[in-house]
């Protein structure tokens, strides 16, 4: 894609959970406390809707869980102007396959826990299914923080250990089957650990992200 080139149509799914203290962000609540830690949940998901609205490449919707009846998504709804949809399956993989499937366009599929990920990623992203059925972000855990698929690949999702470092690994092990072309931009990182929120603070994403 040259600086010239129309940026290419692909919508953008954010998947988040409520800002429920005490459920997310809980790896972080020991050092920040509950409350402190679901603050910060909610200030990356905002910065994920930020940034996915304004790298105009098509429709952005919030994937909510466990309902979308929580104040804070009708808030990011009127804020930036998303549509709310309800992630429905048994573990992520299932919540993941059901947005691809209802897709009518390349869709790209992020979570709320990478603030390192931004615009000119998710251009990168939407570019590459141009010529590949899938592209992906690795995270520097061996997850990844983005993936977009121009079409269903069927069996992707299946029997992937979620949580884990062999996330991207197992994920490859699925392309190669279903003999799928897939792309794979640099790893970035997200924010689970107290370490990681370190790294926030140590390089000024902190501010950007509460504010």
């Amino acid at each position: 894609m040259t600086p010239d080139d129309p940026p290419p149509e692909a919508a953008i799914a954010v998947f988040a959970k409520a800002p429920v203290p005490g459920e997310v962000k809980t790896r972080l609540a020991g050092v920040l406390g509950m409350d402190a830690a679901a603050s910060l949940h909610t200030g990356l998901v905002r910065h994920a809707l930020a940034t996915a609205v304004h790298a105009r490449l098509g429709p952005v919707s919030l994937w909510c869980t466990p309902d979308a009846s929580h104040s804070f998504f009708e808030r990011c709804a009127a804020e930036f102007g998303v549509r709310l949809e309800v992630q429905q399956g048994a573990d992520l993989g299932e919540r993941m396959a059901r947005a691809f499937e209802r897709a009518r366009t390349p869709l790209l599929v992020i979570g709320a826990d990478c603030p390192a990920l931004t615009q000119r990623h998710l251009a990168e992203a939407a570019a590459s299914l141009r010529d590949a059925d899938a592209v992906f972000v690795p995270a520097e855990d061996g997850g990844y923080v983005l993936v977009g698929l121009a079409r269903p690949v069927r069996g992707l999702f299946d029997e992937i250990p979620w949580g884990t470092a062999a996330v991207m690994a197992r994920t490859r092990d699925r392309l190669q089957r279903a003999r799928a072309r897939w792309v794979e931009l640099d790893p970035l990182w997200d924010v689970d650990r107290p370490d990681d929120y370190a790294r926030l603070q140590r390089e000024g994403l902190l501010a950007e992200v509460l504010s």
